[in-house]
């Protein structure tokens, strides 16, 4: 799709008429290959999802997703890719995927990094925990928005954002904002790279859940995730030591999420949520 908008249009919108906007990746597929241990199936989906939304985050032509109702995990994944957000004010928005034992595989990590330290410019010093730890608070405990203006509030959309209080304004506002972009010279995003807290992040997040493990907040298995979550978020143990490229927190989050689709209790949540349509706490 992006390669056609190049070359024949001015950008693209992405929209749907469902009743919501997308609440996920097929966690069938995901789950069903976990079950056969298809490890590199499950890894080859993610890459090909990961470089979707890369992708469209740096076409050539302006992109502009267009939310409504239920926008979770890897729909939300699409948002973050985008260039901008024109949400309809009813927007429940979040990346839920501990609640099925795993953690965003779309780039989810890597844009809502981007999108908490784009407001920091390149060369300046800052300590990238407290945004780090922003990010991993929204993921770790699934928050949803339950409209557009919390998902901006969360970070899930930009402040710069827009909002139809009109859905059957809706898509003809989200056309205007991709056409106002194409026709004031858009030029695509430049690669970023971070500077992440490395290990002493990963320990003292880890330090975090621990303390909410002893108190009965988190199950060992939540804390399982939680860790993973820690590793790709602060750049792997070697992050501090230097920038972090897109490329290396991809990999991280590609190797978190296929790892715990290895474990027991991940497949556990998988299946009780594709069976009772509810999150299982185990």
């Amino acid at each position: 799709a992006a390669a056609r908008a190049e070359k024949d249009f001015r950008g693209i919108v992405l929209f749907n008429q469902g009743d919501n906007f997308c609440v996920g990746a097929n966690l069938f597929l995901v789950a069903a290959a976990a079950a056969q241990k298809q490890w590199a199936q499950i890894d080859s989906l993610v890459k090909s999802y990961q470089a979707a939304t890369q992708r469209l985050k740096y076409a050539l032509v302006p992109v502009v997703a267009a939310p409504y109702g239920m926008t979770l995990g890897g729909g939300l994944e699409l948002c973050m890719g985008s260039d901008a957000v024109q949400a309809a004010c009813e927007t429940y928005a979040g990346l839920v995927e501990v609640g099925v034992g795993l953690i965003p595989g779309g780039a989810g990590t890597l844009n809502m990094l981007w999108r908490s330290l784009s407001s920091v410019p390149e060369g300046v010093a800052y300590d990238s925990y407290a945004f780090v730890t922003q990010v991993f608070k929204n993921i770790a405990m699934a928050k949803v928005a339950t409209s557009a203006q919390e998902a901006k509030e969360l970070g899930f959309f930009r402040h710069s954002d827009g909002v139809s209080f009109d859905r059957a304004r809706h898509l003809y506002e989200a056309k205007q904002r991709v056409i106002g972009m194409a026709n004031s010279g858009y030029h695509a995003p430049i690669p970023r790279a971070f500077k992440l807290p490395g290990e002493s992040g990963i320990a003292t997040l880890s330090m975090m859940v621990d303390t909410l493990v002893a108190g009965g907040f988190a199950s060992p298995h939540d804390a399982l995730i939680a860790r993973k979550l820690a590793n790709v978020l602060c750049g792997g143990a070697a992050g501090g030591s230097g920038l972090v490229s897109e490329q290396q927190v991809l990999d991280l989050e590609r190797e978190a999420f296929v790892s715990l689709c290895g474990e027991p209790k991940s497949q556990e949540r998988m299946q009780h949520m594709l069976m009772k349509n509810k999150p299982l706490r185990n």
